[in-house]
This record gives structure tokens, sequence and C-alpha cells, in this order.
């Protein structure tokens, strides 16, 4: 390997090292804990170190967000190779969104601001565009109309996500019910939803 290519890796690891940092000092305090003062302490760096990297927090928290919509996207993509008619994959991919919430509640709050300012760029992302993408040509395999209207497609889209992230949110907040529980409402939800699309 040339030096140029280990200062790269070596540059990379340390992004990597300050994006662990920074989840694990909000998987400790939350996200209102969270400094870049507090994430070159944790690894030993100096603040400037930092600041090479990220030019402020909400850098770091941008990061932190897209690396969180592209895990999203990886699950989605599982869940959708998995399945072969349409409203199973559909049902399969919000089955993955739920999961990806729980396995991830950090990046999950940051990227959809339960209990944390998201990130306002979030939207300009493409891993989220992407994400999000997969989910609305689902919706049209579902529908089975490929000229559906962007509107129909996208107050189908809302109902779904405003359902399965209510409930996920009341559940991080520690409202909700137990995990069976849960499961019936999230299958009712969205198989509920699946059998009116075509309405």
């Amino acid at each position: 390997m040339g030096s140029k290519e280990r200062i790269q890796r070596g540059k990379e690891e340390t992004k990597a090292n300050i994006l662990d940092a920074a989840l694990e000092i909000v998987k400790e305090d939350g996200w209102q804990a969270l400094s870049m003062r507090k994430i070159a302490d944790k690894i030993e760096y100096t603040a400037p170190i930092i600041y090479e990297y990220f030019a402020n927090k909400e850098g770091i928290l941008l990061e932190l967000t897209r690396v969180g919509n592209g895990l999203l996207l990886k699950q989605f993509k599982v869940a959708q190779a998995t399945h072969h008619t349409p409203e199973e994959q559909l049902s399969a991919m919000w089955m993955a969104y739920w999961d990806f919430a729980f396995e991830h509640k950090e990046l999950y709050k940051l990227m959809f601001g339960v209990d944390v300012m998201c990130c306002e760029l979030k939207s300009s992302l493409p891993e989220a565009e992407a994400a999000e993408e997969l989910l609305w040509d689902a919706i049209i395999m579902v529908m089975n109309d490929k000229n559906a209207s962007e509107e129909i497609v996208c107050r189908k889209y809302y109902t779904f996500w405003s359902i399965i992230h209510g409930l996920i949110s009341i559940n991080l907040v520690r409202k909700g019910r137990n995990d069976e529980m849960n499961q019936h409402i999230l299958k009712d939800a969205i198989n509920g939803i699946i059998r009116t699309i075509n309405d």
C-alpha cells in the first residue's frame, strides 16, 4: 500500500472514530450532551483535530444522519429482495423500518427528530431520498398503476409513515405497550393500509 493510500485510510479511520465517539456519548448521556469538546476528550484527540474533519457539531449530525439513512436503505433492500409479491415487499420494508428504529435508536431519533432536533439538511441526502423512493416505488407496485398521481402515492406514503413513526415515537419515549402488542398493532396497521391502498 502506498503512502497516499495509508494517509487516506488513516483519515477515514479518524473520521469513523469521531462518529463512533459521538454515538457513544449520545448512548450514555443523550443528544443534548454531545459537544465537540466531549468527542475530543472521548477519543483523546485535541479539539482542533476534530475540527479538521467537521466544521461544527451540525456537520457531525449531518454525517450521522447520512450514516443512518444508508443503513436504513440497506435494510429496505434486503427486505425487498427476500419477498416476492409487491404487498409482501412493502410490508417487509415497513417492518424493516420498525426494526431499524429500535436497533439504531439514537440514529433514528436524530434522523426523524424524536427528542432531538433533526438535521435540517436531511432531505438533501441521497441516502434519505433513495430510501424514500424505494417505499414510493413499492407503493406504486401495490397500486398496480405506474401512472398513479404523485399526490395519491404521497398520501399513501404519509399514511404509512405517520402511523408507523407515531407508534415508534410512542415506544421510544416509553409510553407504548409490550413487544407482542406492538407487533400486532404494527402488522394490523401495515396490512390495513395495504388492503385499502387502491381506494
